[in-house]
């Protein structure tokens, strides 16, 4: 059986040997004993990040991958380049770790690599009014960074909903998108600027300019390069100004249908709610239970607006009088105030921990796709387990598309069982997407899991971004087998089964 997932492997080879004792003492010299890990309990931490197939392996007490060889914690991006001098020395693979929140396995060792923990790079560097930028490191926590920057009047514009447990180099590494993405764009859009340590240790330094024609964007190649071409270590960022003004505004539709015009007419004219979110009937009704007028148009969406005046009043009468022409209606702003009050809850970590197979996949196509393709997906779920909880919501609105996430929901039940239909159901979404002309991934990045659909959607795009790495990284010792390249020679097998 082919699909997604990280098979059993043995977790404590290297664990004492003498390579890794002289090892342990190499890295300890760059950056203090205190920072080096290497005892079983202190790895078994960075073995794993939030990918829910780990989380199903680890009820069982199985690990998805491996134990990490080492794990390391550099205080500065000179330490980070001799750490990776060393690794290429000596032909170590590295991972680099933020705060292990990736879902699809990125962070996940599978050859007992060496695991670069960044968070003891956290600090900002500057804040530029004049220029409307902010540097800083990249270990540094995703709440801590807005909270910082709303403290001097301002804001990232970059709103996951894990930055209570990301990083701002984990949000580049895996091309993050946060829930203002509609108004501010994705973490491309955002990141002028970068440092990053090479697989060969020299520094790459890409100046925060506005714009630049000197050939293919180079921060582009790192930025969502999960780890593969080096170690992201500072990061210039676009920073606005903190609105003075916020709408929520809720609104009831007919269908689907209505509500992806409203949202494609609203883009393409050139407008910029802060967040819109529409929800499919299964996800409206368990936002809506009580409120009459959802019977009718049952159909949830939330706009917000926000700014100054006059802007924040002419964007939203207008996109109002779109919805209106629509069919939508105005609604009480219950399912609003939820929302912003739980928009950094995890709901997955609930549902695993009740015994329950939950995932979430986030796919991306045109307008004139998703009904079909949405269609598509919603039928072939439910023809793989009749009785699962198929919910999708669309939260990253685009003039050309929008990001549709998608919540999978198996009962509990024997994992013997569970993970053959896990792997039917991401093979199923995944092609379904490419059969549509959509892209596989919106935010969550590549990491292992995604690696089978690949090469079917970039085609000779992935050769170039395997000969980029082979060129880069000949030793294949940063982040290997992650984004779809080659695994190196000691990998687990990744297989469902």
């Amino acid at each position: 059986m082919t699909g997604p997932a990280l098979a059993e492997a043995p977790t404590e080879a290297h664990s004492s040997d003498t390579g890794t004792a002289a090892l342990a003492t190499a890295l300890a010299a760059i950056v203090g004993a205190d920072h080096v890990i290497a005892d079983a309990d202190g790895r078994r931490a960075y073995a794993h990040d939030r990918l829910p197939f780990a989380n199903f392996r680890a009820r069982a007490g199985r690990l998805a991958g491996v134990l990490p060889r080492l794990a390391v914690r550099p205080g500065s991006a000179a330490e980070v380049a001799e750490i990776v001098r060393h690794a290429r020395a000596h032909s170590i693979q590295l991972i680099p770790y933020g705060n292990g929140s990736g879902v699809l396995g990125g962070a996940i060792p599978l050859a007992q690599e060496v695991m670069v923990d960044l968070r003891r790079l956290d600090r900002i560097r500057a804040i530029d009014p004049v220029n409307a930028i902010a540097t800083v490191e990249a270990g540094m926590n995703g709440a801590a960074f807005e909270a910082a920057l709303n403290a001097e009047g301002f804001t990232c514009g970059h709103l996951p909903q894990s930055i209570e447990i990301s990083t701002v180099g984990g949000w580049a590494a895996c091309r993050g998108g946060g829930q203002a993405s509609s108004r501010y764009g994705k973490i491309e859009d955002l990141v002028v600027g970068l440092k990053a340590v090479l697989p060969d240790g020299r520094m790459l330094e890409i100046a925060p300019l506005p714009r630049r024609s000197v050939g293919p964007s180079l921060r582009d190649l790192m930025v969502g390069s999960e780890g593969t071409l080096g170690i992201i270590t500072e990061l210039t960022l676009r920073i606005w100004k903190k609105p003075e003004i916020e709408r929520g505004v809720v609104l009831a539709f007919p269908s689907l249908d209505a509500a992806w015009a409203s949202a494609r007419r609203i883009m393409q004219a050139e407008l910029r709610p802060t967040i819109a979110r529409i929800y499919d009937a299964v996800e409206s009704a368990e936002r809506t239970e009580g409120l009459d007028v959802f019977r009718a148009a049952p159909i949830l969406a939330i706009l917000v607006f926000s700014g100054s005046e006059p802007m924040v009043s002419a964007e939203q009468d207008m996109a109002l009088a779109i919805c209106a022409e629509e069919g939508g209606k105005i609604a009480p702003d219950g399912p609003f105030h939820h929302w912003k009050a739980n928009r950094y809850v995890a709901y997955s970590q609930k549902w695993q921990a009740a015994g329950y197979f939950n995932d979430t996949i986030e796919v991306t196509g045109n307008w004139s796709a998703i009904p079909a393709m949405y269609a598509a997906m919603a039928a072939a779920a439910r023809e793989i387990f009749p009785g699962i909880h198929f919910g999708a919501h669309w939260s990253h609105i685009y003039p050309e598309g929008a990001c549709q996430y998608m919540t999978l929901r198996l009962p509990p039940m024997e994992q013997a069982e569970a993970l053959p239909l896990h792997a039917r159901l991401w093979e199923a979404v995944e092609g379904l997407t490419l059969d549509h002309g959509g892209s596989i991934a919106h935010h969550h990045g590549v990491g292992v899991f995604r690696n089978p659909w690949l090469a079917r959607e970039l085609g000779a795009g992935l050769d170039v971004l395997q000969a980029i790495k082979d060129t880069l990284d000949p030793g294949n010792l940063m982040n290997p087998g992650k984004l779809g390249l080659r695994p190196a020679a000691s990998a687990v097998d990744v297989r469902h089964d």
